[in-house]
């Protein structure tokens, strides 16, 4: 999960616009680091969100819990925040301070109507309606990782608006 994050942190950073020559002295390898490093000491964030989420599932468009505490956590970076997309939905704007293009990066949040086997710390206990019956909810399918990764991209990317190359969606 850690490689992931930081691979999708460093995609969007490359992302940007590099149709126009780059400078004798490109910033990309400063940036780069810089985002290495920033990717490290949030891990442990990180960590206990997907944990959290993990162990609070929802299924598709009844995400209430997951996307207030996606917004809340935007909010508190200072983005642009929009919910109630599509019901469930979250989309923040980061508009880094140079010209560029615009880059979306997506994370679903919905989990599955699944059981989760027992024995785990952080195993699911959750229900949820499902085709008119009640039935056992988990995220089996890495959503909750993915949005993990996206609020601590969020976080990182923020951090580094002065340098940021155009402008940035979050959708969730």
């Amino acid at each position: 999960m850690r490689r992931l994050f930081r691979s999708t942190v460093l995609a969007t950073l490359l992302a940007g616009n590099w149709s126009q020559p780059l400078p004798a002295q490109s910033t990309v390898p400063d940036l780069e680091q810089e985002i290495r490093q920033r990717a490290t000491q949030i891990e442990d964030k990180l960590i206990a969100w997907r944990r959290d989420i993990h162990e609070h599932p929802e299924l598709g468009e009844q995400e209430t819990r997951t996307a207030g505490l996606v917004a809340e956590h935007l909010r508190n970076l200072g983005l642009e925040v929009k919910t109630g997309v599509a019901r469930t939905g979250v989309i923040a704007v980061l508009r880094g301070a140079k010209p560029g293009p615009v880059v979306a990066l997506r994370a679903d949040m919905d989990a599955l109507p699944v059981k989760e086997p027992e024995g785990l710390s952080v195993a699911s206990k959750a229900k949820g309606k499902y085709l008119g019956r009640e039935v056992d909810v988990m995220h089996a399918c890495g959503h909750d990782a993915h949005t993990a990764i996206l609020m601590a991209t969020a976080d990182v990317l923020t951090a580094m608006k002065d340098k940021l190359p155009g402008t940035v969606k979050f959708m969730f």
